[in-house]
């Protein structure tokens, strides 16, 4: 199934072939919000083999806060080579493998003009495991438009408790742009994970200040 069959299908009434589908590309949890309004960016093809195996199978499982020598040599290859429309193609996928990938290259390369594609599939969350990545180039990017699309996202996910999501790694990228704004979250923060011992917003600080050095060092050793 394509993934632009998906899109289509992701709220509508399903088999069982496109629901497992869907798991795979990661719309483990399909949830309502107020963000449904917004116009996701979308492929209108899927995207080829060979595509796939150059620009997404080295990278998706990828930490970039703790990358080994080959794959960040892998990064800073691929880095010189793609375009903003690379990008947008992966971005524009439906599955999170790829706009992970994208999410990664947007924020090695400073495509900021590709922020209102990234901040609306954060906002959306349509597919599980991206929103890290969104959240990193959002930081990356800085600014005011990338701090508004942060600030969206916990106004209305940190009030929903049973949605785990990626709060934490928005709120550790909005402190690196803007602390003063962050510590404005705090208290929400504290409600929404009185029920999750496992989620440390200092590490997920750590971690997000880790990558973004990171993806400094990627950006400057590929241009």
């Amino acid at each position: 199934m394509t993934g632009s069959s998906l899109w289509k299908k992701l709220f509508s009434r399903i088999d069982e072939a496109t629901e497992l589908a869907l798991h795979m590309a990661g719309a483990t949890v399909r949830h309502r919000n107020p963000f449904e309004q917004l116009e996701a960016f979308r492929n209108d093809e899927e995207l080829s083999e060979e595509f796939i195996e150059k620009w997404v199978l080295k990278f998706y499982m990828t930490s970039l806060n703790k990358l080994d020598a080959q794959t960040m040599e892998a990064f800073v290859t691929a880095s010189k080579e793609v375009t903003p429309d690379v990008v947008r193609h992966l971005l524009g996928d439906f599955d999170w493998r790829p706009r992970i990938v994208g999410a990664y290259f947007a924020a090695i390369k400073g495509y900021t003009e590709l922020t209102d594609i990234i901040g609306v599939h954060l906002l959306k969350s349509e597919v599980c495991y991206a929103g890290s990545g969104y959240a990193l180039a959002l930081a990356t990017f800085g600014g005011d438009q990338s701090i508004e699309y942060l600030k969206m996202y916990l106004d209305f996910y940190l009030n929903r408790k049973d949605l785990w999501f990626d709060q934490g790694s928005v709120l550790a990228a909005l402190y690196t742009i803007s602390p003063t704004e962050h510590n404005q979250y705090l208290n929400n923060w504290r409600k929404y994970k009185s029920d999750k011992p496992y989620s440390n917003l200092d590490n997920s600080i750590a971690h997000m200040i880790r990558s973004k050095e990171v993806v400094k060092q990627l950006g400057e050793a590929s241009s």
